[in-house]
């Protein structure tokens, strides 16, 4: 495949990803109309700055008569084009990790049944405390363990130093 094959073949995909006749463009519109994609999706400024520069690639190829894939395009460029349209089909995709990012966390059986046992709770938001809790039983960290550690050696070196200036 070349790189317009690529990038067409993208291009149909997003089109129907994204129920929209601007296929890529508002693939493109979606990434930049997303407040915080960058800070909750890792890449998100790359990838998206990478399908900006191909849609113009692709526009000054299509448009310009001095401009060939030839002269327009790095030998990576397909297989990049080639590699997102296989993460928008694993759902691994800026938009599709953001989704996944910042969908609510369901509400455990538990709290269901807990949150129902009063009238005025039934339309409030019941928070996941399971990971609260998981925290709390987790053995201490290594960080934790260390500084424990180095303060009983550092204790014993100033008693140590004590026993030995009292005994002279």
């Amino acid at each position: 495949m070349g790189f317009l094959d690529s990038y067409k073949h993208l291009e149909k995909l997003c089109g129907e990803v994204m129920n929209d006749n601007k296929r890529l463009s508002a693939y493109i519109d979606a990434m930049e109309n997303t407040r915080n994609g960058a800070f909750r999706v890792e890449g998100w400024d790359e990838d998206f700055k990478k399908l900006k520069h191909y849609r113009w690639v692709r526009n000054q190829i299509t448009h310009e008569p001095a401009c060939s894939e030839a002269n327009m395009c790095e030998p990576g460029d397909e297989i990049w084009l080639e590699q997102f349209y296989a993460r928008i089909m694993n759902q691994t995709d800026p938009l599709a990790l953001y989704r996944k990012a910042t969908r609510p966390q369901p509400v455990s059986k538990r709290q269901t049944s807990m949150s129902h046992s009063t009238s005025e709770s039934q339309n409030t938001y019941v928070p996941n405390t399971t990971r609260r809790k998981q925290q709390q039983n987790k053995p201490e960290t290594p960080t934790a363990t260390n500084a424990v550690v180095v303060f009983a050696i550092f204790l014993f070196v100033i008693i140590v130093l004590f026993y030995l200036f009292v005994n002279k």
